[in-house]
């Protein structure tokens, strides 16, 4: 029996005699016994769980109807012979949804969506798109003729309930206003969405629980959110416990002590969504986590999920939480996770239960990607669906926050609304260079009531302040690459941004065919991620070594990558970007002053917000001759330019999110667009050994396993590399370097490149 009976709602036992023969699940152990599952006995678990997930944002008696609904479908004879292996076609998602919008066509609206959805994903409501299969209302219209089949199961007591009211703050009165309307069911839909997320996660569950009980055991057990604030305070003492008396006297130390101060007395007021603006090296990191686990202890919350842009700092950050809190309490959510490394570090039994957290975010500390977060919170996929409802009541840390992408602004604002204002989260925006997200004329969709955690923050970049930016006066006066390279050479230790791949390769080989002393390291995104990592491992011992040392790299390493040098040169782009270069500079104050070089390459930004970004910077520039980075109201100014020029909703998320289209808003709300880069798996350490193993058995793991060996590029390069015959479909659509063409691949230096004959200086195979 479930551990949570009907009896505890004041209902009747779900149980009775007539319904003993039809079962939802069927499960054969090793010794060839079969076992039943009862089908009321699956509605009752899965209605009990789901209605304890709802109840975290008001919603218990939806999650118990959802979960008691979901597989009315069930109570087929020929859904019962397919169970038991007649090769049958049934559906059986349409018919609670059918039940569920005969009932109540406004009400039972939500409800029709997500028990039409459980299994294939949440439909459009009404305009079917190639690929979308059938909207909802033509689901339901006509009736299943099966429908009058099981009504007499559906007509007991415990199954036939009436549609509970909408929650609260589900309004959908203000009709006659257009705006007013659309509103009402943008967050109809949201919820709706939170909704599925506790029936999926709910029906899995329980389903686990019944067909793979040892796997269902593995689940849980995690340490609470206060011993976990306890744990990292002690961390945080040791770190400063373990600092040198001039270390502890300095500047730098004093100013993340401040951070750590306002940090931790922000933290026990109201929920809400609050500001940490602080420079670049004043230790956000472990300041903005000691304020989340104090306010999830104090406001009872069940979790801190941090949320970052970019997988290089996410390994970064995730390590330094480990380090802190203990590994078994982390949980890395991102593309980049090397699963066979894990599971060698964790063990086999530990990895199984890091695994099953990833899928529903039943742990306490999550640590995964903008991508990963938004497009969750605006898919229709069950899989990614599932994890939602553990979204609500958790401390949520946008680390920097700048990096949102301006065409999507509108409909993550709304979110993040949401969020707050209805589902029990509190959200910390953190950065060093703060957007211009607060509402305000002309911008009445920004972010209400934002607090600053530290109050004084411009005293705090002046305190912070560890280099000098030198900014270009010569507009479209571009500086040619062999030049840069001889002013680059004039330095013991330099790095270099630049903003496309090719200007990487090219002013590397600019440096290296100038005969600079010491190391030169090239870094890009034609490098796979483990070959980055090794490059960058490099690199630090380099510089800690004190010798000589030149980087050149796209801007992937601007944002969180803790390297340290004391003279920065970065290609004029947009000011966010700039002063994310300059925390590479001076990063902890051991020189009086690092510089920063702002130069015009000959070549343009990437299109997009890219190039309208360096626009802006010109146009300050030409107003205001050299700017200042530590003056908070110049950023303000630069990201009011930047949004006021772009395109807010560029995708129309939120009018297809008004229309209930919600497989239309899943395809189209792609923070990273797929359309234009295609993954290929590179010859880079240990890549053939985990490609032979997901081509012997291609699963989940084995295929996760080549994230780290694999490399995005563009269309026309995959169709260059595949003319020449260096690709082949490895697994099912993934591509991989043909035997015999290894050599595109220059392990030394640049990564991937094309060509098409071999050579024994792996430089001039990059084109």
């Amino acid at each position: 029996m479930p551990s949570f009976p009907a009896a505890v709602l004041g209902m009747k036992s779900p149980m009775s005699d007539s319904a003993q023969s039809f079962f939802a699940h069927k499960q054969e152990n090793r010794r060839g016994d079969v076992q039943h599952q009862p089908l009321e006995e699956h509605l009752a678990n899965v209605a009990g769980r789901a209605a304890d997930m709802a109840a975290k944002f008001d919603s218990r008696e939806w999650g118990y109807l959802a979960g008691l609904w979901h597989d009315l479908g069930k109570y087929q004879e020929e859904f019962q012979q397919r169970l038991n292996g007649a090769s049958v076609a049934v559906e059986h998602s349409g018919i609670g949804a059918t039940l569920a919008f005969d009932e109540d066509k406004e009400k039972g609206l939500p409800l029709a969506f997500i028990l039409a959805g459980h299994h294939s994903g949440l439909p459009n409501l009404r305009s079917g798109e190639k690929g979308s299969g059938r909207p909802l209302l033509e689901r339901l219209k006509p009736a299943f003729p099966s429908l009058d089949n099981i009504v007499e199961h559906i007509n007991q007591d415990w199954l036939r309930r009436p549609i509970p009211k909408f929650p609260s703050f589900i309004d959908l009165s203000p009709t006659g206003k257009e705006t007013a309307e659309r509103v009402a069911r943008r967050r109809v839909e949201f919820w709706t969405r939170f909704l599925f997320s506790t029936l999926v996660d709910a029906d899995r569950l329980d389903t686990e629980a019944f067909t793979e009980p040892e796997r269902a055991r593995k689940r849980g057990d995690f340490a609470s959110i206060p011993s976990l604030q306890e744990r990292l305070e002690t961390y945080i003492t040791e770190i400063v416990d373990g600092l040198s008396p001039q270390e502890r006297k300095s500047d730098l130390n004093a100013a993340r002590q401040e951070v750590l101060r306002a940090c931790r007395r922000a933290s026990s007021e109201g929920q809400g969504i609050f500001s940490l603006t602080v420079p670049t090296g004043g230790g956000k990191t472990l300041s903005s986590m000691s304020f989340a686990l104090k306010h999830a202890q104090t406001h009872d919350l069940d979790r801190v999920i941090v949320v970052i842009p970019y997988t290089s700092i996410i390994e970064q950050n995730a390590e330094t939480y480990k380090d802190a809190l203990g590994p078994e309490n982390v949980i890395e959510h991102h593309s980049n996770l090397d699963p066979q490394k894990e599971k060698e570090e964790r063990g086999s039994e530990e990895w199984l239960r890091y695994r099953l957290a990833c899928e529903n975010w039943d742990a306490p500390v999550i640590v995964t990607t903008t991508v990963q977060f938004f497009e969750s919170l605006f898919s229709s996929n069950p899989s990614r669906c599932r994890k939602i409802h553990n979204i609500a009541r958790s401390t949520i840390i946008l680390d920097e926050v700048q990096t949102l992408p301006p065409e999507y602004l509108f409909s993550i604002l709304d979110a993040l609304k949401e969020l707050v204002s209805h589902y029990g989260c509190s959200v910390v925006l953190s950065t060093a260079t703060p957007p211009a997200l607060s509402a305000r004329s002309g911008f009445e969709k920004g972010l209400s009531e934002v607090r600053e955690i530290v109050e004084t923050r411009e005293k705090l970049a002046s305190r912070l302040k560890r280099v000098t930016y030198h900014w270009p006066h010569r507009e479209g006066e571009a500086v040619e690459w062999d030049n840069l390279a001889g002013e680059l050479s004039e330095h013991r230790q330099s790095l270099a941004v630049v903003h496309r791949r090719k200007d990487a390769r090219t002013l590397t080989r600019c440096l290296i065919e100038a005969g600079v002393e010491g190391a030169v390291f090239h870094l890009s995104a034609l490098m796979c991620a483990a070959h980055r990592a090794d490059v960058l491992g490099k690199i630090e011992n380099t510089l800690a070594a004190g010798k000589q040392c030149h980087v050149v790299s796209t801007q992937l390493i601007e944002a969180g990558v803790d390297v340290d040098f004391p003279v920065v040169y970065r290609a004029l782009g947009g000011l966010d970007s700039i002063v994310q270069a300059g925390g590479r500079c001076n990063r902890e104050g051991q020189i009086e002053e690092g510089q920063v070089y702002v130069f015009e390459a000959p070549t343009s930004p990437p299109p997009g917000t890219p190039r309208r970004a360096a626009d802006q910077t010109r146009s300050l520039l030409r107003e205001r001759g050299d700017l200042d980075p530590a003056d908070p109201a110049l950023f303000e100014h630069y990201f009011r330019r930047l949004y006021h020029g772009a395109d807010q909703d560029s995708e129309q998320i939120q009018t297809k999110r008004a229309e209930l289209n919600f497989f239309t808003v899943s395809r189209d709300f792609n923070l990273i667009e797929d359309d234009f880069s295609v993954p290929v798996v590179v010859p880079y350490g240990d890549a053939g050994k985990r490609l032979s193993e997901a081509m012997e058995d291609p699963n989940r793991d084995s295929l996760r396993a080549l994230q780290p060996f694999t490399v995005n590029i563009y269309p026309g390069m995959a169709r260059e590399l595949a003319d020449m015959g260096a690709l082949y479909e490895a697994v099912g659509d993934l591509l991989a370097i043909s035997p015999g063409y290894e050599h595109l691949y220059d392990e030394v230096r640049y990564g991937l490149g094309t060509g098409d004959k071999p050579s024994a200086d792996p430089s001039s195979l990059i084109v």
